[in-house]
């Protein structure tokens, strides 16, 4: 009988351990189930409401939230269901520092990284120059030029204020013959600093310039 009553306890503690292995394996192998963490998503930052006439230089392109875990027989949240937004309006030309806001409808959100960014918002300007004209090239000495045309002769340069004050000149440029030659080609403009650099960041207007040069022989001396 003692044999039974210990044969007995034991055949129901294997069960239980069974039953316990059997609910660990079948709830583990289900990601619907299992997948109960907080969720982490890197979202990209959308600046929104910039005034016209500005340009806003963001230093972060990317937040990252984390959302609570999703409610058990929901899919995991999807990237795109969850917006960073930076808001803008009514600022104008200056250095901030603006909380970041977060627009994730029926989501929980745990925590932010960045909660705050610091942009600078730059004016946009335009501006003219005329047109100077650049020969490339080492050429042939007693090569001249006997008639030059360039069509516009001016062009309109547009960006942000701080990188506009670097341009001193727009050029076209125009490769030196060995020969008597004409040339006539369109030509896009470049506009260039105090050294002859290109400036980067810069629109310039119109993107092609016209460029004829009739080069002939020099008088021989």
């Amino acid at each position: 009988m003692q044999i039974l009553r210990k044969n007995f306890l034991l055949k129901v503690f294997s069960l239980l351990l069974a039953i316990a292995g059997w609910g660990y394996f079948r709830f583990s192998a289900n990601p619907v189930i299992a997948a109960r963490f907080d969720q982490q998503l890197s979202v990209p930052i959308t600046v929104i409401r910039l005034p016209v006439g500005y340009i806003a230089r963001v230093p972060e392109k990317e937040a990252i939230v984390t959302v609570a875990a999703p409610r058990r027989g929901t899919a995991a949240v999807r990237p795109d269901e969850v917006k960073a937004v930076v808001d803008l309006e009514n600022r104008t030309e200056g250095a901030y520092t603006i909380p970041i806001q977060v627009v994730a409808p029926n989501l929980q959100i745990q925590s932010l990284s960045p909660a705050s960014l610091t942009l600078k918002i730059v004016k946009l300007e335009q501006k003219s120059f005329p047109l100077a004209l650049h020969y490339a090239g080492a050429g042939t000495r007693g090569i001249v030029t006997a008639d030059t045309r360039i069509s516009p002769n001016h062009a309109e340069v547009r960006g942000a204020s701080d990188v506009l004050s670097r341009v001193t000149a727009v050029r076209v440029d125009a490769p030196l013959p060995a020969s008597p030659a004409l040339f006539d080609s369109m030509v896009r403009p470049v506009a260039v600093d105090s050294l002859g650099t290109e400036v980067p960041g810069v629109q310039v207007a119109p993107n092609l310039i016209r460029v004829q040069i009739h080069f002939i022989a020099g008088a021989a001396h």
